[in-house]
């Protein structure tokens, strides 16, 4: 049982039987040797020959005497060191020494102080960003930057309520933004939960957050070409005058269905037996959303695409290379082709993915096939996924797809609709 009693220790030399007052304090003078005046339940005020007052607090822990420092006086008055003095003994009648709790509280502030929320934000990105496409990391980088850390980024990330959270994704909202609020939010969970994990947050605020933000807006579906409207959109694919590279990179994402990116991006280090009987498309992991390899069996026809886009591109090691900033076609070029053709608020680049599913289910082929020409997540298919899983059956598929699209670029728009 840790024992309570005043301090024992009489040097330096106690001038004071009775509880100081503030009027006493107030008319002290140094003198030549330290006195220590004694208040109550061990708080003494030590006066030194230097002219510092300084409080202190005398107690016992595990058999032996110990002093607390309460701070100086004036600038802690006799009512603040009664008060701290009463804080210490209810702690040691808890079994814990003040001292050491005292050292402990400071450690937890400079290690508090030392984990912003910056410091956390950035150890977690560079722990996960490995795990992501370029692009992807690029965009969760952006974000972190813009939205978060310069409104929480010194905060230290424990002290963070979720009052404060809020207001933050807030102004994200403010901007018209619901949607980028909501993704904002999960990235800001995600740092709470790492900081748990490491032992620098007690908890996630972002929890509380649930129902507290706008609802977003319906999402708008990607404008893709109708079925029935396929047969002249690639008729006037087929006469369209501009620049032969944009045509061909149309061209070969159609037949393929990948994703814009997909096609931007490709090197011919990725093609595979381009004049034998499997001809492959080897999309490496770091390029695809999901983080795997994407294999997509060639055509004929595809092939016979890839031969014209190599006489253009020459000797670069990229299919569509162009003097961008990212050394090939720009995001833009295909959709503003499409909008020159006459599909603007009619089609889009993505859409063709869309269009080709269509098609494909609507012809009862195999629709695991389509999800893994899709490149789609695991979770949207019936079994675990397998590279070359289904491989055969998905060359089948692609090259009536592909001898489809021939057709119905040579069907006259009359005969499409009847």
């Amino acid at each position: 049982m840790v024992r309570l009693g005043l301090d024992t220790n009489r040097s330096p030399r106690d001038t004071n039987n009775m509880p100081l007052s503030d009027t006493q304090l107030r008319s002290l003078k140094p003198e030549s040797k330290p006195r220590k005046l004694s208040d109550f339940e061990g708080l003494f005020l030590l006066v030194n020959p230097s002219g510092s007052r300084l409080w202190r607090f005398s107690y016992r822990f595990g058999g032996k005497q110990k002093l607390l420092a309460l701070g100086a006086y004036p600038a802690v008055s006799l009512r603040e060191a009664r008060r701290a003095k009463d804080d210490a003994r209810e702690l040691l009648a808890k079994g814990m020494d003040p001292a050491h709790e005292r050292k402990v509280a400071k450690a937890r502030k400079r290690m508090a102080a030392a984990n912003t929320f910056e410091a956390v934000a950035n150890e977690w990105f560079d722990a996960r960003k490995d795990g992501w496409v370029p692009s992807y990391s690029d965009r969760l980088k952006a974000r972190l930057d813009a939205d978060l850390i310069p409104y929480l980024g010194r905060r230290p990330i424990a002290e963070i309520e979720p009052v404060e959270l809020l207001s933050t994704i807030r102004s994200i909202e403010g901007r018209g933004a619901p949607e980028m609020a909501r993704r904002v939010l999960q990235m800001a969970s995600a740092i709470f939960r790492y900081g748990v994990a490491l032992g620098v947050c007690p908890r996630d605020p972002a929890a509380d957050l649930r129902g507290a933000l706008k609802s977003a807006p319906p999402a708008k579906r990607r404008s893709a070409i109708l079925p029935k409207d396929l047969p002249q959109f690639m008729q006037d694919l087929a006469v369209y005058n501009g620049a032969a590279q944009t045509k061909l990179a149309l061209e070969l994402l159609i037949h393929t269905f990948v994703r814009t990116s997909e096609v931007r991006f490709a090197r011919w280090s990725e093609f595979e037996d381009l004049e034998g009987e499997v001809a492959l498309w080897r999309i490496p992991a770091s390029r695809m959303k999901m983080r795997r390899d994407h294999l997509v069996p060639l055509t004929p026809q595809v092939v016979k695409i890839l031969a014209e886009i190599k006489e253009a591109a020459g000797r670069s090691e990229l299919l569509f290379p162009a003097p961008t900033r990212s050394g090939v076609i720009s995001e833009n070029t295909m959709i503003y082709a499409i909008y020159r053709m006459g599909y603007h608020g009619r089609a889009t680049v993505h859409g063709f993915r869309s269009t080709a599913s269509t098609v494909l289910n609507e012809q009862e082929f195999n629709r695991d096939w389509i999800e893994l020409q899709l490149a789609h997540a695991e979770g949207d298919i019936r079994s675990v996924y397998n590279a070359a899983e289904w491989l055969s059956g998905r060359r089948t598929m692609m090259r009536w797809w592909s001898d489809h699209l021939d057709e119905v670029t040579k069907v006259k728009p009359e005969a499409a609709s009847e």
